[in-house]
């Protein structure tokens, strides 16, 4: 948990705990999980090709399929940051882009924590009713995206070039994935609101049947 996603948390009104591969944390604990950005997730997850370049991070890649699925069967909400919006579409049997500049070659190598990047919000997804537009201006740290959507995720942005800029799963409490960082906007509302509704939706949880079905790992 990087400091500056425990602030945004803490602004939203929750106490958050680091969870890594050496130090995990009793998932019976948790009312809710932000998945956050790091190295690139394992290729050979999704059947696609390891580039031997490529940083990974195979503890961390099966404790997160781990933690995902017991999510799922508790229907703890859920937020995906960057590579973390990635793995909730691995973990639901979608796949990635391992380059997205391989593949959108006119799309420009665009890097940077400031929010340069337009992207257009899908009409009637929940990730436009939680920001309120049509379209936002984002920040982009990331190579790669999702390709192939898994078993009941839905695109809710792309930009321009028809990348994959969000993705949500309908049928569950709250499993939201953002291919941008909004732990570094979060003094813009609207991002904010992101954290605000992760909150919202664990204090929400203990009411009413659990919505999200589990997939197989």
């Amino acid at each position: 948990m990087g400091l500056a996603n425990k602030f945004a948390l803490w602004r939203a009104g929750a106490r958050s705990v680091r969870i890594d591969a050496a130090h995990e944390f009793p998932i019976d604990d948790l009312d809710g999980l932000v998945i956050g950005g790091g190295d690139d997730i394992d290729a050979q997850l999704y059947g696609g090709e390891v580039a031997p370049t490529v940083r990974i991070d195979e503890e961390r890649d099966a404790m997160e399929q781990r933690i995902l699925g017991h999510a799922a069967r508790r229907d703890l909400p859920v937020l995906g940051i960057c590579r973390g919006s990635q793995m909730i579409n691995v973990h639901r049997g979608g796949s990635l882009y391992t380059d997205i500049y391989e593949v959108f070659v006119k799309a420009p190598r665009l890097r940077t924590v400031l929010p340069r990047k337009s992207v257009e919000i899908t009409e009637g997804s929940r990730l436009a009713s939680l920001l309120g537009r049509s379209s936002v201006r984002v920040n982009a740290l990331h190579h790669q995206s999702v390709d192939k959507l898994g078993k009941g995720v839905r695109v809710a942005a792309l930009d321009r070039w028809g990348i994959v800029q969000a993705i949500e799963v309908p049928q569950c409490r709250f499993l939201i994935g953002v291919q941008w960082h909004p732990e570094f906007l979060v003094f813009d509302g609207r991002e904010q609101n992101l954290f605000r509704a992760l909150v919202d939706a664990a204090r929400h949880r203990a009411v009413g049947e659990p919505q999200c079905e589990p997939v197989a790992i």
